[in-house]
């Protein structure tokens, strides 16, 4: 069967360099789903459309979605990015409003790690105290049986 045409409209937005949704999806490494979320909840600006009906991305969208996917790879929130984004949009900005957002970040990342590896230990413990045998006795259901103040 021969391969069609693009409808006209579709085929004008990517000739004036615009996206459609998996070429977003694909250019920026955020989910075609993930970009319909984060259009849902105002993260990127509403897309454009095309007669048919297709979502349109710029490549300033793009830009926008991979700078998302980064912020979420460095564990920020989405509150986070929504501020983010509002600093990187102002080119009047001071970067100490940045330099704040990212140490503020960096000591809650901190505070989680260092919950981590006091439950990675307790359980390391609970696991040398068990034997792990044909026996009961787990020392590991004991600690999580018992009640805690």
């Amino acid at each position: 069967m021969p391969r069609t045409a693009l409808p006209p409209e579709l085929a004008q937005a990517k000739a004036d360099g615009l996206h459609n949704i998996g070429e977003a999806a694909t250019l920026s490494g955020v989910s075609a789903k993930m970009i319909r979320h984060y259009e849902s909840i105002d993260l990127i600006p509403p897309a454009g459309r095309s007669i048919a009906g297709y979502r349109l991305y710029s490549d300033n969208d793009v830009h926008r979605l991979r700078f998302i996917k980064r912020s979420r790879s460095l564990g920020f929130a989405i509150k986070q990015i929504e501020t983010l984004l509002g600093l990187w949009d102002n080119r009047s900005r001071e970067s100490v409003e940045v330099k704040r957002l990212a140490l503020a970040h960096a000591e809650e990342l901190a505070g989680k790690i260092r919950e981590m590896q006091t439950m990675q230990r307790t359980l390391e413990e609970l696991a040398h105290r068990c034997h792990g045998d044909h026996r009961p006795d787990c020392p590991i259901l004991e600690d999580l049986a018992a009640p805690k103040t």
